[in-house]
């Protein structure tokens, strides 16, 4: 009996020891797994400025795909910026080939011709206080802030050798979701405006 009472009390501590080691094995691979997805595939970023007012905030937090493919116009995207390097986010307004002009009789940027009517813009800012009349080359974008009087963007780097442009390689994901605050949840898509731009 004794011998019994023993082996059954060995069990026990050899199944509590194997809970704890499974326990701490699927905790390890949930880190890593969080870590990879973190590098290749959703990105989390933190919005330090008010250039992309009132679309996104300053404090606003954000997912960022990393899979999403090539920019399209209207994106929002963190890319490798101007100064150094740094993560920088903003909207793409043209992409290689396109010719953007501001601006119209009206006041508005064109792409390709075609004016844009840019309801995400900061309420009571304009397209451009610069004129501008750019040919994007291929592989690159040009990108502004929706907060167009407090957005150092591709209009502020025009006197740069890459002459405002940003590579499509240095693109690291496509805004998705906006999810800190809670209270200003959303889940972003492309503004119907450039779909009418050929």
């Amino acid at each position: 009996m004794a011998v019994t009472k023993k082996a059954e009390g060995v069990a026990k501590e050899k199944k509590k020891g194997g809970g704890f080691r499974e326990t701490v094995l699927l905790l390890i691979m949930g880190v890593g797994i969080a870590l990879l997805l973190q590098a290749f595939v959703i990105g989390s970023f933190y919005i330090p400025s008010e250039s992309m007012q009132n679309t996104l905030e300053i404090q606003d937090r954000l997912f960022v795909n990393k899979l999403a493919g090539k920019p399209e116009r209207g994106d929002i995207v963190v890319f490798k910026g101007w100064k150094g390097g740094e993560d920088t986010i903003k909207r793409v307004i043209g992409i290689g080939g396109d010719h953007v002009k501001c601006c119209d009789a009206k006041k508005r940027i064109t792409v390709n011709g075609t004016p844009l009517d840019e309801d995400y813009l900061y309420p009571g800012d304009y397209p451009s206080g610069d004129d501008f009349d750019v040919k994007v080359p291929a592989g690159k974008l040009w990108l502004m802030g929706d907060h167009r009087s407090a957005s150092a963007d591709s209009r502020a780097h025009m006197d740069l050798p890459g002459g405002g442009f940003i590579s499509e390689d240095a693109v690291v994901g496509k805004a998705v979701l906006r999810y800190w605050p809670l209270s200003r949840g959303y889940l972003f898509s492309r503004p119907d405006t450039f779909d009418k731009v050929k």
